[in-house]
């Protein structure tokens, strides 16, 4: 290389210039070598400098990357590891039904009781609707409202019958509130009224015989879905509630009402119950 530099500064080199001196190539090269001066070469980028590059990949790429994130979730939540695939979905009243045969109950879980009571007219004054009490079970012997986030409302209602608890949960469909069943075998349909005009059944419910894993889930009005809370439950009975029908000249006419009744063995005995839903005023006392 040093040869090749010599010659080519020799080529630049303005005619008539003195025979054998030294040309500026020649000169620079020379003191080059002389002073021992580093060639300098591009160096490896440094922490700091790895780290801008990733956040500018990153901000031109966010859209992407959010996207696969949320399948990947998606993956994870769906289809947990060393259990059965998930091989059914359907919805219903605003309940997400999901089945998972492998899905194993947490020994010895009970129904849990309301809390703290209060009345039916507090109840309804701080959920924002009236409760609605089956004339079969009578006048609750606990009230509860639990508060969830963006001003969504549960109300609970309590009975306590030889020695265990029956508890009735009541949300409003408008809320658009879900739960994802995780269930070791599929619930059965059942029809709160005989038939229609139609010949059709109406006023469907789900019956859940055997015990299962629960997870409350809330949509809000963008459709975005998250979980609230897990816990075990025992045989239930879900089913939606229009107001208008329990008493046509109330106000919340048209309300619906998603409700779930557990702690009741009997399916016959769970039917009865929803099927002689009433109105607070005319549940006679127990």
């Amino acid at each position: 290389m040093p040869e090749e530099l010599r010659a080519l500064g020799r080529s630049l080199d303005a005619q008539g210039g003195a025979d054998g001196a030294e040309t500026m190539v020649e000169r620079v090269l020379g003191q080059i070598l002389a002073e021992q001066l580093p060639v300098p070469v591009a160096e490896p980028p440094g922490p700091a400098e790895r780290l801008r590059a990733v956040r500018r990949w990153t901000r031109v790429r966010w859209r992407s990357l959010t996207a696969a994130l949320c399948g990947l979730l998606a993956v994870l939540v769906l289809t947990p590891p060393v259990r059965a695939a998930v091989f059914d979905w359907f919805d219903f009243a605003g309940v997400e039904v999901r089945y998972d045969p492998s899905a194993v109950p947490s020994p010895g879980a009970e129904v849990p009781g309301c809390g703290r009571s209060m009345s039916l007219a507090q109840a309804e004054r701080r959920a924002g609707f009236e409760p609605l009490v089956p004339q079969e079970l009578g006048m609750p012997d606990t009230v509860a409202v639990t508060g969830e986030s963006r001003g969504r409302f549960v109300v609970s209602l309590c009975w306590r019958e030889d020695g265990r608890t029956i508890r009735l949960e009541e949300r409003r469909a408008s809320l658009d509130l879900g739960f994802a069943k995780t269930v070791r075998e599929p619930p059965q349909w059942i029809s709160l009224r005989t038939a229609s005009s139609d010949g059709g059944t109406t006023d469907p419910a789900l019956w859940f015989p055997r015990p299962h894993l629960l997870t409350f889930w809330l949509v809000d009005a963008r459709g975005e879905r998250y979980a609230r809370e897990e816990r075990t439950a025992g045989p239930t009975l879900l089913w939606a509630h229009e107001a208008h029908e329990a008493h046509e000249a109330d106000e919340t006419e048209g309300e619906t009402v998603t409700l779930r009744l557990e702690g009741v063995a009997s399916k016959e005995r769970a039917v009865e119950i929803a099927r002689s839903l009433g109105r607070p005023t005319e549940v006679p006392a127990k």
